[in-house]
């Protein structure tokens, strides 16, 4: 599977991954996530966006990322549903965590396809949080993510391919 930076023109059509990932938080007893709004074209631009290219040449998945405290930090990463369950999301996390910095995230704690997902990729959740983390957590609370259904992760390294 190609991965490379997204380009300008590809940046609506993330936001439609975006929106048909969000689907199966509706089954999970989510809806509000279902229903919330896609990162907007301002947020993609200003990020570092990879892509995930399909058999018919266009993008399938992407993964937004940023520093926060010198680490990678993953702002969003969306797997369109007709290519989930195929390691995509897995290879683009692993494409962005090659820099050999620590990679970041916050995800919902109980989403059978969120922390533990991660977890079985070697991340590991953060209980000092950074200024940086601590800052994303405060304003995920105050679009209305409960911080008691959140944790922070880390993948440090070291943990890359392991």
């Amino acid at each position: 599977m190609l991965i490379r930076l997204a380009q300008p023109a590809e940046l609506p059509y993330l936001q439609e991954i975006e929106v048909a990932s969000g689907e199966p938080f509706r089954d999970a007893g989510l809806p509000e996530i279902a229903d919330d709004a896609p990162m907007s074209l301002e947020d993609l631009a200003d990020h570092e966006v990879w892509v995930a290219i399909g058999a018919e040449g266009v993008p399938v998945a992407f993964i937004a990322v940023g520093d926060v405290d010198g680490a990678t930090h993953i702002h969003q990463v969306s797997v369109h549903p007709s290519s989930a369950r195929r390691g995509i999301g897995a290879a683009l996390i692993e494409h962005v965590a090659r820099t050999g910095r620590a990679v970041t995230l916050t995800t919902f704690r109980d989403v059978p396809w969120n922390a533990p997902y991660y977890e079985r990729l070697g991340f590991r959740v953060v209980t000092d949080v950074s200024p940086g983390l601590a800052g994303i957590i405060r304003e995920e609370a105050s679009r209305g993510l409960d911080p008691a259904t959140r944790v922070a992760m880390v993948l440090l390294p070291a943990q890359v391919g392991a």
